[in-house]
């Protein structure tokens, strides 16, 4: 036997192991994309539509467009 041979290889339970690395980053990514989305899209949309209808008056947005010509 030769002193400098390779080890051999870990093949049992190696999927497993690689599984169990790759789903926890993924899981960590998932939540951090998620928490991304809702503080940097979702709640300044919905920010905008409380303004927008907190100051909307409908009836005058309606005569506008009926002197328009638009009804």
């Amino acid at each position: 036997m030769n002193s400098g041979a390779l080890p051999k290889p870990q093949m049992h339970g190696l999927l497993a192991k690689r599984l169990r690395v790759h789903i926890v980053g993924a899981f960590i990514m998932a939540l951090g994309v998620a928490a991304s989305y809702k503080f940097d899209v979702a709640e300044p949309r919905k920010k905008v539509y409380a303004d927008f209808y907190r100051n909307n008056d409908s009836m005058k947005d309606f005569e506008e467009m009926r002197k328009a010509g638009i009804f």
